[in-house]
């Protein structure tokens, strides 16, 4: 029995280190010893399930721990996983984890397992009965009710576990309730503050609903958080090209007041502003310039992270499209600064680069928003 226990305690150790094939090394070794070790035949049945093509062995292993004992609840819970990993027996694993529930029915993990499976095991066999999806491309929320409900039975059973909210959260947000989704990525953050998926989607949801700035320091603070999420640095990236974009408007701005001081389209009958403008209102005119510029650097950049400036940078460097609009604010700005500070005694030329400026700003912004390259 200590030789046992030793073995199997070497084997979990090697397992914890993701050395899996050492493990299946001494469970072997156990096994010739004593094969009716029940423990091992399971513990092999995970390492071969954590090692690429190895789910066949995996489903043997367990099939004969089962054999020696068809009531044991983790065989049937790796027998289960090893069903999802072999191409094609998925749907099996319903009654397995079904027989979970009714070995075990205060062991939570049946079912949370059998309630994130079960309506894909359903959307499954309706395709298979029906030559196809869903009308509409959704999941019916008649399949999606009894997974809702193991879901709640597993948190009532394990409210300290975040495996059922995350199921229970999988089929809210399914079934199209942002409302009980939301609450569950909240209850999700309370038991896990670093669970990126729930951190990612709550981030998501209030940068949406904020300025680009206000977006990119949520994203900033999340990422401080769980900082090895896709999701929110993708989501930074464009909160930071989305300042950017900004920065056209202000150089709109520019060339507007620009031409509203050149009088370049003065009004029928009105006598128009005469040309040139003195050296003195030039020069004035790069005032107002500057506290557009100023204000609007105020609102778009006042007390960023350095992280969200480092990522600015960085998305100009990485990014075609930030690059193309910086490109656009400065052609626009050139435009404002020609029209200011050139002695213009005539408006045709100036007309001219005033539509310059104006479509360089807005040529591409009806479909450059979402532009993620």
């Amino acid at each position: 029995m200590t030789t046992a226990h030793s073995s199997l305690e070497r084997a979990d150790g090697l397992f914890e280190l993701r050395r899996y094939d050492e493990a299946k090394t001494v469970l072997t070794r156990r096994l010739a010893e004593d094969p009716e070790d029940v423990r091992a035949w399971v513990r092999l049945a995970r390492c071969h399930l954590r090692l690429d093509n190895e789910a066949d062995q995996a489903l043997e292993a367990t099939e004969r721990a089962l054999a020696l004992d068809p009531e044991d609840v983790p065989a049937l819970i790796q027998r289960a996983y090893a069903l999802q990993a072999v191409g094609g027996r998925f749907p099996e694993t319903e009654g397995v984890l079904r027989e979970v529930i009714r070995i075990a029915p205060e062991y939570w993990v049946g079912y949370a397992m059998l309630g994130d499976w079960l309506w894909r095991i359903k959307a499954i066999r309706y395709g298979q009965e029906h030559g196809g999806g869903f009308p509409g491309g959704g999941i019916p929320q008649v399949f999606l009710d009894e997974s809702a409900e193991l879901a709640k039975e597993a948190m009532r059973l394990a409210p300290e576990e975040v495996f059922p909210l995350e199921v229970a959260r999988l089929i809210a947000g399914m079934a199209g309730n942002r409302t009980v989704a939301d609450m569950l990525d909240q209850a999700i953050l309370r038991l896990d503050p670093h669970h990126p998926e729930a951190l990612s989607r709550l981030t998501a949801k209030a940068a949406d609903e904020a300025k680009a700035p206000l977006a990119a320091t949520l994203y900033a603070d999340a990422l401080a958080v769980a900082p090895d999420s896709a999701e929110m640095r993708r989501g930074l990236d464009n909160a930071s090209y989305r300042m950017l974009r900004g920065l056209r408007w202000l150089a709109l701005l520019c060339v507007v007041f620009a031409g509203v001081g050149l009088d370049l389209f003065p009004e029928d009958g009105a006598t128009p502003r005469a040309l040139p403008l003195g050296l003195g209102q030039r020069l004035w005119d790069l005032v107002p310039m500057a506290g557009i510029w100023a204000l609007g650097a105020l609102l778009f950049f006042r007390r960023l992270r350095a992280g969200v400036q480092i990522n600015l940078r960085s998305v100009v460097r990485r990014r075609v499209w930030a690059r193309i609009v910086l490109v656009q604010a400065g052609c626009t700005m050139l435009c404002a600064l020609l029209l200011a500070e050139v002695a213009w005694t005539d408006r045709t030329v100036p007309q001219i680069i005033f539509w310059a400026g104006v479509l360089s700003a807005v040529a591409t912004m009806p479909f450059d928003r979402r532009k993620n390259h």
